[in-house]
């Protein structure tokens, strides 16, 4: 077995072929990821408007104490009076200012009477007036290339009129579960050595909430031809291959065995992390196969580990995970001389981040109800011995993926 640190390395020196790319209408684009720099066109505003409802003035006719109104300026007129000594112009939100005007009193600032506004308050040069730029200026990069669409940016780029931005196309996932033993969702066991299915669907989850889109093959027997054939199935199908179960050593352990006779070159198999140690990484042409043990909390943090990054990266995106610095609220026992990715409760807490292990369970690999709250992972090195309450920790924020 290879050390994590390894593994890391092997997987970032891998060429990893970039999505593809579509044009979505925009309003179909939220949560996609952005193939294009969003550039202003122009300036934003591109003339000096109003920002709320008021006059339009001369500053230096307030210590008149009353000015003649000449008319009203509602939004998207397209005359509109100049403002000149002694005169004033009623001026909306969103209007363009009169020429003639440096400054836009509010209307509770003045009292309005027989034709004329009488001064109560002074407002100083420029007031209320949005000058030219003041959201975002020609020439400006809005929006980055790379960037996960959310309201804002959808908002701003209307704003510009991008009808159809250019988004990667999300990376397609096989999952496959592997098992004789394995009930899919809505099956009733026949006998006690049956177990449900959750692997598919976490692994999916997982999947698009990195930014890929699942291709669900369902449950595949412990049968060495069936398995070759979803093998075969998924390749046609997706860009990445995930398979959980089957890559450990027992006699029915046939992923292992296929992924090679595939023409697969076998970038790794087996890996000093716990949990998931029987991970099996390897490549045919631009396709990636991920091969996963089978117990749920072990896919699902290997999964986290190795799968998310290789998505990411499809997706242009920084491949790394979210790590932060935080302090330990209880002892931690180290279970083995392997890397180790423990559950844990993560909060932030007085200007630092905090961990304790409060309801997380210390078993086997198959705990998933461990990454239940707000879950994070604790990681300790091959090296690391036991911890005490006030240590620093190296902390995987599963929040933040």
């Amino acid at each position: 077995m290879i050390s994590y640190h390894e593994s890391m390395q092997q997987l970032a020196a891998l060429e990893i072929k970039t999505s593809a790319v579509e044009k979505l209408f925009l309003s179909d684009a939220l949560g996609r990821i952005l193939a294009e720099d969003i550039v202003a066109q122009e300036n934003s505003p591109v003339y000096p408007t109003s920002a709320m409802d008021g006059y339009a003035i001369i500053t230096a006719d307030q210590d008149r104490g009353e000015i003649k109104v000449l008319g009203d300026n509602p939004a998207g007129a397209q005359e509109i009076a100049e403002v000149t000594e002694g005169i004033c112009i009623k001026t909306f939100t969103g209007s363009l200012m009169p020429k003639g005007a440096d400054a836009l009193t509010p209307i509770e600032n003045v009292t309005f009477t027989e034709g004329k506004i009488i001064i109560n308050e002074k407002v100083p040069q420029g007031f209320a007036i949005r000058p030219v730029g003041e959201s975002f200026k020609k020439g400006e990069i809005l929006v980055k290339k790379g960037t996960k669409l959310g309201y804002a940016e959808i908002g701003v780029m209307a704003s510009l009129n991008v009808v159809m931005p250019s988004v990667f196309i999300k990376p397609r996932v096989a999952v496959l579960s592997t098992g004789s033993e394995i009930l899919d969702l809505g099956e009733n066991a026949t006998h006690a050595s049956q177990i449900r299915s959750s692997n598919n669907y976490t692994l999916a989850a997982l999947s698009a909430q990195a930014g890929g889109s699942a291709v669900q093959l369902g449950i595949v027997e412990d049968d060495e031809a069936s398995i070759t054939k979803a093998f075969e199935n998924a390749l046609d199908s997706a860009d990445i291959i995930v398979t959980t179960g089957g890559v450990s050593v027992g006699d029915y352990d046939f992923v292992k065995d296929i992924i090679p006779k595939l023409g697969a070159e076998v970038i790794y198999k087996g890996v000093k992390i716990k949990p998931g140690q029987h991970i099996m990484l390897a490549k045919k042409g631009n396709k990636l196969i991920v091969g996963l043990p089978g117990f749920a909390y072990s896919s699902t943090v290997t999964f986290m580990l190795y799968v998310i990054p290789i998505i990411r990266r499809m997706l242009a995106l920084d491949p790394g995970l979210p790590y932060v610095e935080a302090t330990l609220m209880q002892d931690f026992n180290k279970r083995a001389k392997k890397t180790e990715f423990s559950p844990c409760n993560l909060v932030f807490n007085n200007g630092r981040y905090e961990v304790d292990f409060e309801g997380k369970k210390v078993g086997s690999s198959a705990i998933l109800t461990n990454m239940l709250g707000d879950c994070a992972l604790v990681v300790t090195g091959e090296e690391s011995g036991s911890l005490k309450q006030g240590d620093k920790v190296e902390v995987i924020d599963l929040l933040s993926l």
